[in-house]
């Protein structure tokens, strides 16, 4: 399972969030490893995909969203007034539960990151296209036809561009909202393995309904419930001996 000696990479602490009055996350402390792959699990409205939009600030985008505590990465408090929120989004990538490629060809939708970022050498981009794309285990699939739109591959390809698209701005985190929810058996072992493949270089945060994937690709398992954090461990003691009662009864599918 996980490295021992990786550092922590992501602390949240004290962490509340409220949509207008009503508190949907309560005292979230939480610490998760570097280059692991950690799931958030819990029923639907547990607060699990709202904690994770908190790790790159994208709840600062809903009306009348309020957050205290914090959330340090490296160390740094992305919550602090000064920081960059588009420097964090490149560092802290999102693949959403529905792919979301851009109306444009396959090869632009991983070349305009980097283009933004002031990259413009077409053999380099070329380079960042082909190494995101085997990255991605995508490359085999589209290599003679980047010059096609990316709304022409089938959903699971969609959803492993997406990943590619995060990847060639660089970044160190990835959050995945449910990657494989929307995608068939087949596709959705695919993203499970790359997943497996990329946490060697990454730390993926992936939010999951399905627990038998929490439990096919986590080193660690986050419980929430209700908004609390009920329980963090490693993946293999929440799905075989829980401490707390709550989990156990929604691992062993008692409730939720």
């Amino acid at each position: 399972m996980g490295n021992e000696t990786n550092s922590i990479k992501i602390r949240a602490k004290d962490l509340n969030l409220f949509y207008g009055a009503k508190q949907a996350l309560c005292n979230i402390n939480l610490g998760i490893t570097e280059k692991e792959v950690t799931a958030f699990i819990g029923p639907s409205g547990c607060g699990k995909s709202t904690f994770l939009r908190c790790l790159n600030r994208m709840n600062d985008l809903i009306e009348n969203v309020r957050i205290t505590g914090n959330v340090h990465i490296d160390d740094i408090d992305i919550y602090d007034k000064n920081i960059d929120e588009v420097a964090l989004r490149k560092r802290v990538g999102m693949i959403f539960q529905k792919s979301n490629p851009f109306p444009k060809s396959i090869f632009e939708n991983i070349a305009y990151g980097p283009r933004i970022m002031g990259k413009k050498n077409p053999a380099e981009l070329a380079n960042i296209v082909e190494s995101c794309l085997h990255k991605a285990a995508l490359w085999d699939e589209v290599k003679d036809e980047l010059g096609k739109s990316a709304l022409a591959l089938s959903g699971g390809q969609q959803q492993r561009l997406c990943i590619a698209r995060s990847l060639a701005v660089d970044p160190d985190v990835l959050l995945m909202d449910e990657p494989a929810s929307a995608l068939d058996p087949i596709s959705t072992s695919k993203i499970e393995e790359l997943i497996y493949d990329l946490k060697g270089t990454y730390t993926i945060v992936i939010v999951t309904h399905n627990m038998q994937q929490a439990a096919r690709v986590s080193d660690h398992t986050a419980f929430f419930y209700m908004g609390e954090l009920i329980e963090f461990d490693k993946t293999e003691k929440i799905f075989t001996s829980p401490s707390k009662k709550r989990t156990e009864d929604y691992v062993s599918g008692r409730f939720g």
